[in-house]
């Protein structure tokens, strides 16, 4: 019996439209890939914290997270291990969004940010790149809760939005899982996988996988 290759088809479609980018391939699985175990969950006692270059520092609940402003953002993820999953549909909160309506007061000051994680896991981006319109703080995945092993309740989301070849695009290591804050910085500070040797830039078109 002849099977047709839908994937290999889908595939080439993405790499025509210049939208995979090199030394990836395309994946309809969403892959599993973190270090450490999964923490647990208690929304009593979570909390997610901005501090550092700000005027004023915060502090949310989980219920009170969830009054801020949401947005929806529809874009293409490239994993280091080198798999890609398209049109993939998240929901959350935008940092661009907090900044522009006031609930987070930057200092002038303020160049970097360093996403912080449990059990001490780090992910570092420059500001410009987290005030992008494809930097997202996920609590929904395709219409659903995120699951446990990818990041819920909160995580760090980056992609490309298709056409929006404005805007940096790196890889996806660069959004932490199970994020509890978002610490801004005077100067750059390399997070866990940044440490271990992975590239500080991580830019998906250059190829920047490891430094």
């Amino acid at each position: 019996m002849f099977y047709r290759d839908d994937r290999r088809e889908q595939e080439e479609k993405m790499r025509r439209e210049k939208r995979l980018p090199p030394g990836q391939a395309l994946t309809n699985k969403f892959p599993v890939l973190h270090y450490g175990p999964i923490p647990p969950f208690n929304p009593a006692t979570w909390d997610f914290r901005i501090w550092g270059e700000v005027e004023e520092e915060r502090r949310w609940t989980w219920e009170e997270f969830n009054q801020l402003p949401r947005t929806r953002i529809v874009m293409d993820i490239h994993c280091v291990t080198r798999w890609s999953k398209f049109d993939t549909v998240w929901e959350g909160v935008s940092v661009k969004t907090l900044v522009e309506q006031g609930f987070i007061r930057l200092k002038p000051t303020a160049r970097y940010v360093l996403q912080h994680a449990e059990y001490g896991f780090t992910a570092n981006l420059p500001l410009e790149v987290v005030l992008q319109d494809n930097f997202l703080l996920a609590t929904h995945f395709n219409g659903e809760p995120l699951t446990p092993e990818h990041g819920y309740p909160l995580r760090g989301v980056i992609g490309y939005i298709p056409g929006r070849d404005d805007l940096v695009t790196t890889y996806f290591w660069k959004g932490a899982k199970w994020l509890r804050g978002l610490e801004f910085l005077a100067q750059d500070r390399p997070g866990f996988w940044e440490q271990a040797g992975y590239h500080n830039n991580a830019d998906v078109w250059k190829e920047e996988r490891y430094g």
